[in-house]
């Protein structure tokens, strides 16, 4: 158990991840001929595919500019690592990636199921964070869907952790997509420390690169003062992806060849939780992310140990599951 509690530790602490209605990213994209919306379109889905493979990853997080005089910034956090990025789902207009994290120490590599990203062309909706353990589905403005992603990114666990949605465009030579404003509850790093405050309220952009791609992250960390949500401090987060086959590759695919049809059940339980309350509460922890996190990652351990059936592990993550869903 101690293990599984370090893997989730270090899991959550990698994972880089605020309550009013976010701003709208533009205005509604400009009309264009269907020739041209295709073509933008398969543009879009290579963008979002050029994510999957295998990579070393810096995660660089640094407090630049205090909006309190009574507030002083945490020095930069930079911390790296490997990860596989594998599709596991692609019907077109939904994209689904799945992160893991491989860790070799001593002679040993120990595999994390890290962070999921799905992405829906077009969206009716998307589940969004709204504040003290949680998430609530929102409706995406009808005269802003059109040529549009959401993107959903989800906890080790598969438990929800923020959603957002945006548009593929292209500046100086550069393809990016950039979400609206979304709220997202507080990472590992910060989690742990108990701050003043309690959520960030960012913009999320992905873009290919040369080398693979990066993921940049503009978040304010907002928390209560004086009875309203206000900020505290501006934080700016590159996680940068270069292609590296240089660590246990087949781990990562091990790990998830024979865990995948448990995970498989675990998405599908959460949804089935998401859709019954249109939304779902879960309790944040520091440590783990969610209060399902620690038993969900064991059941998929055990299962790879050979100690639990796939089957026997989904009884037993629907009932963590409808244990901690309110």
């Amino acid at each position: 158990m101690k293990t599984r509690s370090i893997r989730l530790a270090l899991a959550a602490s990698l994972l880089t991840i605020a309550h009013a209605a976010p701003a709208l990213a533009d205005g509604p994209v400009a009309a264009r001929s269907t020739a041209d919306e295709k073509a933008a379109f398969e543009a879009d889905r290579a963008s979002i595919l050029a994510m999957t493979g295998n990579y070393a990853v810096t995660f660089d997080m640094r407090e630049t500019t205090p909006w309190r005089t009574d507030y002083t910034p945490i020095p930069a956090k930079v911390s790296g690592g490997h990860e596989s990025v594998r599709v596991i789902e692609d019907t077109g207009r939904k994209i689904v990636l799945q992160h893991m994290l491989v860790v070799s120490e001593a002679g040993k590599t120990m595999v994390v199921k890290h962070w999921r990203q799905d992405w829906t062309y077009e969206p009716a909706s998307v589940l969004v964070y709204a504040g003290q353990g949680r998430w609530t589905i929102e409706a995406v403005p009808e005269r802003m869907r059109k040529g549009r992603w959401s993107q959903t990114v989800w906890q080790t666990d598969d438990s929800p952790r923020y959603g957002g949605w945006g548009e593929w465009t292209e500046e100086g030579g550069v393809r990016r997509w950039r979400s609206n404003w979304t709220w997202r509850p507080l990472a590992r790093r910060d989690a742990v420390r108990h701050p003043r405050y309690d959520r960030y309220l960012s913009i999320n952009r992905h873009s290919p690169s040369p080398a693979g791609w990066i993921h940049w992250q503009d978040n304010i960390k907002m928390g209560p003062i004086d009875g309203k949500i206000g900020p505290f401090v501006q934080e700016a987060v590159l996680n940068s992806y270069v292609r590296d086959d240089r660590y246990d590759v087949k781990a990562a695919d091990d790990y998830w060849a024979a865990t995948k049809d448990y995970w498989a059940a675990v998405r599908g339980l959460w949804d089935a939780a998401i859709a019954k309350a249109n939304g779902v509460a879960v309790a944040e922890v520091a440590e783990t992310g969610s209060a399902s996190g620690e038993r969900l990652m064991a059941f998929a351990d055990d299962i790879q140990a050979g100690k639990l059936k796939t089957a026997a592990a989904v009884d037993k993550a629907r009932a963590v599951i409808a244990e901690v869903t309110r």
